[in-house]
C-alpha cells in the first residue's frame, strides 16, 4: 500500500489533533507522521511489544495501537501522550487507518483480485481490464491448491501458509474460511504433476511436524490464463471431495489423477443404484465376507496376477483359485477375465460412493 495515502491522512488530521500522530510499518519505522521531519525515524522495540498486547501500549511518551492481528502485524499507529485522550485518539486513528487500508486493498490489491476471480465475484469481461490496471501478468502458468485444515490450534492457518510462501509477487495466499486456505502458485517452466505433489506434500509435512496440525490438499488443474483460475479452484474442490470418498488414506489429491472416481462422483445416485442392480444379483455383493473382499482388493492391487496375489496373501494358489470361483458363483463375474474385473472394480467404487451419501444408504 502506498505510504502517500497514509501521509495524506496525517495532513488532513493534524489540524484537528493538536498532538503528534503517525503510522509505523511492521519494522517500527515511521512511514507517515503529522511532523514530516520525523519520517523515517524508528520507534525501537514497539512492534515486538505490541505483539504481546491486546490493547493500547504506552511507552516513551507515546500511545500505540496495532493494525492487523497480533500474529501478523502490518502497521501500528502512535499518538503523542500517555493520557486517556491519547488512548482515545489512538483508537480513532487505528479505525481510520484500518478502513483506509481495507478500501485500498479492495480496489487495488492483487490478492483480493484473485479471490474475486476464484469465487466468481467478478465479471469475465472485467478481469482483463483489472489485470492491466493492477499490472498483473495474466498469461502465466498457475495452479490452485486448496488446503483444508482438519483440526485447530492457536495458530491461524492463513498465517502458517503465508509464512511458507512469502513471495507476494508470484504466489498468493487467500483465506476462504476458518479451515480452507487457497494457495495460487505460479509455476516456472514445465512443472509436472510429480513436482506439484512434492510442493503440496512439503506443506503437509511442515504443518504436521511444526504445528501438529492435519491437512489435506486438493490440487486443481494447471491453467495458463488468470481467467481460468476459477476453473482450477473448482477442480481442487472436486479433488478434495472425490478423495474423501475414494482416497481416504491420501493427504494430497491431484484432480488430474482422480481417474474413474471423478466420473463416478459426477453421476446421479439413481443411475448408480441402477448400475449396481444390473451388475449384481440381488444381495450377491452384500453376501461377500471380509476375507473375500480382501482377496478381491489384493487381486486388483496385483494386476489380476494369480501367482503374485497368492504370494502376497500367503495362501496356496489353489486356495486363491477356489475363492475366485466362489466369487464367480455368487456374483456371476469372473475376476480373471479383464472385462469382468473392470466391471467389478467400478461397481465396488460405485458402492463406496453411494455409502458416502447418508441420505441414500
Amino acid at each position: 500500500m502506498s505510504n502517500k495515502l497514509f501521509q495524506g491522512m496525517m495532513y488532513q488530521m493534524r489540524d484537528a489533533v493538536d498532538r503528534e500522530i503517525g503510522i509505523l510499518d511492521d519494522k517500527g519505522i515511521v512511514i507517515a507522521c503529522s511532523k514530516v521531519e520525523k519520517m523515517g525515524s524508528e520507534h525501537k522495540n514497539v512492534i515486538d511489544e505490541l505483539s504481546y498486547t491486546s490493547d493500547a501500549l504506552v511507552a516513551g511518551g507515546y500511545t500505540y495501537r496495532l493494525i492487523g492481528s497480533r500474529a501478523r502485524i502490518e502497521y501500528a499507529v502512535f499518538v503523542e501522550g500517555e493520557d486517556d485522550t491519547a488512548r482515545s485518539i489512538s483508537a480513532l486513528l487505528s479505525v481510520s487507518v484500518s478502513n483506509l487500508k481495507s478500501l485500498y486493498d479492495e480496489k487495488y490489491d492483487k490478492t483480493n483480485f484473485i479471490k474475486n476471480i476464484i469465487l466468481d465475484n467478478i465479471l469475465p469481461g472485467d478481469i482483463y481490464i483489472k489485470s492491466k490496471e493492477l499490472r498483473f501478468d495474466s498469461e502465466v502458468n498457475r495452479v490452485v491448491m486448496l488446503i483444508r485444515f482438519l483440526n485447530s490450534s492457536e495458530v491461524i492457518p492463513y498465517d502458517i501458509i503465508q509464512n511458507m510462501f512469502p513471495d507476494k509477487t508470484h504466489d498468493y495466499v487467500i483465506n476462504i474460511s476458518e479451515t480452507d486456505i487457497v494457495l495460487v502458485k505460479e509455476l516456472r517452466g514445465n512443472t509436472d504433476s510429480k513436482a506439484l505433489k512434492q510442493i503440496a506434500q512439503s506443506i503437509v509435512d511442515t504443518v504436521q511436524s511444526e504445528f501438529y496440525l492435519r491437512v489435506v490438499i486438493g490440487i486443481g488443474s494447471v491453467v495458463t490464463s488468470v481467467k481460468e483460475l476459477a476453473h482450477s479452484y473448482k477442480d481442487a474442490q472436486v479433488a478434495l471431495e472425490v478423495g474423501k470418498v475414494f482416497d481416504t488414506e491420501k493427504n494430497v489429491i491431484n484432480y488430474e489423477n482422480l481417474g474413474i472416481g471423478r466420473l463416478i462422483y459426477q453421476l446421479p445416485t439413481t443411475l448408480c443404484e441402477m448400475f449396481l442392480q444390473e451388475v449384481f444379483k440381488r444381495g450377491s455383493l452384500e453376501s461377500l465376507d471380509r476375507e473375500t473382499l480382501q482377496t478381491i482388493h489384493a487381486f486388483f492391487d496385483n494386476n489380476l496376477n494369480v501367482s503374485e496375489t497368492s504370494r502376497k496373501l500367503f495362501v496356496h494358489r489353489n486356495t486363491l483359485v477356489y475363492r475366485l470361483e466362489k466369487i464367480k458363483k455368487l456374483t456371476g463375474l469372473d475376476l480373471r477375465e479383464f472385462d469382468h474385473a473392470i466391471t467389478f472394480k467400478v461397481a465396488l467404487m460405485v458402492k463406496k460412493y453411494l455409502i458416502s451419501k447418508p441420505s441414500i444408504y
